[in-house]
């Protein structure tokens, strides 16, 4: 391989922030590291993806413990990826909440992308030896939309639509016109498409900004505080993947293999994205699903620790 695979090269600590959004949303973020939400109700707290290992997710309960003594009852999991819920067991909640979608997720290949995401991000499983034998599952599982209040709290957690997964879930605030969106968003940061659907998203991003959120928490990168910066957040996510599908539809359309099409897609949206974070690590398991969406293979494949290296030697090598 001419470049260490995926992120296994990337070693350096990033500086966590943990930003107050209102009486009862905190954004727990990590230059571009996976990030976390929180809200704190009259009676409760939740916790929105969990960080990859317990040991991970102390240093999130450890802050959560310096604002409010409140018990953690939710663990709500935005879509089945391992990094985003392998911690989850540190929080010792009372549900674990995720889509039905994101349930059917974790039956069919939960253990194939725990072994394949442990290999590509080894700095994001730190202590990995923390998480319990097994997958985290869900303890409450809902279909479109499904209402909780703490106290007088109202917390959506609402399916608008495939993009990142096809069980993605947003957490709205409506009182507040906060959300958390979970990898459906990403601020200077790449989208991860290994498992999206390109087609859709565009315009699940769409019925988020309907819903006019003044604040959000993205999957990667900065909490955006004010409805100028959600929109840039939207409007920077729904163009990366609106650029990398049109560059490799119009390789495929011209019969060019994935190989070709990857190293033509990487030529056309370099130059505006490369800056990102984890642009490298994304872009061969991006344009690998967009490849397959344009040609043959409406949903996503099966990533495994095997499929993983045999792509990334074909592209990278």
């Amino acid at each position: 391989m001419s470049k260490a695979f995926a992120s296994q090269a990337d070693l350096e600590e990033k500086k966590v922030s943990f930003t107050k959004l209102s009486e009862h949303a905190y954004a727990y973020t990590a230059e571009g590291d996976p990030n976390t939400g929180i809200v704190i109700g009259d009676d409760a707290v939740m916790v929105i993806d969990t960080q990859a290992t317990p040991v991970m997710a102390q240093d999130v309960i450890r802050r959560i413990r310096e604002v409010t003594d409140k018990p953690i009852k939710y663990v709500m999991l935005s879509h089945y990826h391992a990094v985003r819920v392998l911690g989850a067991s540190a929080y010792q909640p009372e549900h674990v909440i995720a889509s039905e979608d994101t349930l059917s997720l974790i039956k069919e290949r939960g253990e194939q992308d725990k072994a394949s995401e442990i290999g590509r991000f080894p700095r994001l499983f730190r202590n990995v030896e923390s998480v319990p034998p097994g997958l985290t599952w869900p303890t409450m599982t809902f279909t479109g939309k499904m209402t909780l209040w703490l106290g007088k709290l109202e917390v959506q957690l609402i399916q608008l639509g495939r993009g990142h997964t096809k069980g993605d879930t947003v957490v709205w605030l409506p009182q507040e016109r906060i959300l958390f969106s979970g990898d459906l968003v990403e601020f200077d940061a790449t989208p991860y498409a290994g498992d999206a659907y390109f087609s859709d998203w565009p315009q699940t991003l769409d019925n988020i900004a309907a819903l006019k959120p003044e604040k959000l928490v993205p999957g990667r990168g900065a909490a955006l505080e004010n409805a100028e910066q959600v929109a840039a957040g939207l409007a920077g996510t729904r163009a990366f993947i609106a650029d990398v599908f049109a560059a490799v539809k119009a390789g495929a359309a011209a019969g060019q293999d994935l190989k070709a099409v990857y190293q033509s897609t990487m030529a056309a949206v370099r130059p505006k994205y490369g800056h990102w974070v984890i642009f490298d690590h994304c872009m061969p398991f991006d344009v690998t699903r967009a490849y397959d969406e344009a040609t043959q293979y409406r949903d996503p494949r099966i990533w495994t620790a095997e499929r993983d290296i045999e792509m990334w030697k074909a592209l990278e090598s």
